[in-house]
């Protein structure tokens, strides 16, 4: 298979449970390839079928995400054959969990900035749910700043979308918006404040945000009467 080919010749950066991440040069470009590998303790018809479903989501939600303005990675190529994409390395960037952790180490940033920072988030978190695009892993990691040398202004470009999908149920929104709640919170302490500004941002932002922020907080009691179960 000429895509496993030429990742024979390609550096590993990460590997997961769902895949492998290299990084190479794909047509003079620096390139993230994305390999969904075989699952041996799954039957190899519905291993191939869930694989190629997931693989189709992915592109799907990008390709979503980019028609609406949302950065998000080029995606250069795919190979349903061997369920790999090659996609768009975005160069120069750092994530938005390095972001606000140096700068809460350092005392540099004012918190002006990073409620700024909160503010951009929670408007293109909202853009990306009112193209009904479930990010399914939304952490401060999976946020880039992409910061143009020319004029210093940064881009948030949104990456990582292995288990996105595509749903219009408030519910599915909701759930997306705990998810990065809870992976704020415990990533970057004492943030309680800036989280809401956040969600503040999302509410303001989109047009279904009411439905979403009513599940959001059913999610959160069960998950406070889960916490007080265990």
């Amino acid at each position: 298979m000429a895509a496993l080919e030429f990742l024979s010749k390609a550096m590993v950066i990460k590997q997961g449970a769902e895949a492998r991440v290299y990084r190479s040069t794909f047509l003079g470009k620096p390139t993230i390839v994305k390999e969904r590998f075989p699952k041996r303790y799954r039957h190899p018809v519905l291993d191939e079928k869930l694989t190629h479903r997931r693989t189709v989501q992915e592109v799907r939600s990008i390709l979503r995400c980019r028609k609406a303005g949302i950065s998000a990675p080029v995606v250069y190529f795919v190979d349903y054959t061997s369920h790999c994409i090659f996609l768009e390395e975005i160069v120069g960037s750092s994530t938005v969990r390095d972001y606000i952790a140096s700068n809460q180490q350092s005392g540099s940033c004012r918190q002006q900035d990073l409620e700024q920072l909160a503010e951009r988030v929670g408007r293109i978190l909202a853009k990306m749910h009112d193209e009904d695009v479930i990010h399914g892993d939304l952490t401060t990691s999976n946020m880039l700043l992409r910061c143009s040398p020319e004029n210093g202004e940064c881009d948030l470009v949104l990456i990582d979308f292995g288990l996105s999908y595509i749903s219009a149920f408030p519910e599915d929104k909701g759930v997306d918006l705990y998810v990065l709640e809870k992976a704020f919170l415990s990533t970057h302490p004492n943030t309680e404040a800036l989280f809401e500004k956040l969600l503040k941002s999302y509410t303001a932002s989109s047009k279904k945000s009411p439905a979403v922020i009513k599940k959001l907080d059913e999610v959160r009691l069960r998950g406070r009467k889960r916490s007080m179960v265990g």
